[in-house]
């Protein structure tokens, strides 16, 4: 097998996660009802309901940017074929430095691999700014404040 199928494989791997059943609602309420506007927003969802929704997407992501940044998964081929990592950081960006500042907070939450992954990309400002813009499209359209979360998931 050819180191680029073998990246194919591990990539796939990853996709076979991603459709479990926790993981799938985890990543649906992570991207269409988690639009935090402010840091208390995230606060409140890490202490709530959905705390474990948020933990298993932020930490998925930051494990796969991991096998990215190690050399296990070749990152072009990564980025081609993914773009939710790009959303996930986008909608945890604005409050990265607060979450980091919080004592106690364990490393899967600052997404200390995700971050310099996207980072990296060529486009990387573009990628994300659209990405921001798609998201919040997506929320307006479905009704939503963009500007809250629905943390407790009480809507």
């Amino acid at each position: 097998m050819s180191e680029k199928q073998v990246d194919a494989d591990l990539i796939l791997r990853l996709y076979e996660i991603r459709r479990e059943e926790a993981m799938r609602r985890a990543r649906n309420w992570f991207m269409s009802d988690f639009n935090p506007g402010s840091m208390q927003d995230v606060f409140t969802v890490m202490i709530g309901k959905h705390s474990a929704d948020f933990r298993m997407v932020a930490s998925y992501w930051d494990m796969a940017a991991t096998f990215v940044n190690f050399g296990a998964i070749d990152e072009e081929m990564f980025n081609d074929i993914n773009s939710e990592h790009i959303a996930i950081y986008a909608k945890l960006r604005p409050f990265l430095a607060e979450i980091r500042a919080v004592p106690g907070v364990p490393p899967y939450l600052y997404l200390k691999n995700l971050e310099p992954l996207v980072l990296r990309m060529p486009d990387a400002q573009q990628r994300i700014a659209a990405m921001e813009q798609f998201m919040k499209s997506r929320a307006e359209a479905r009704g939503k404040d963009i500007t809250r979360v629905a943390a407790a998931g009480e809507e």
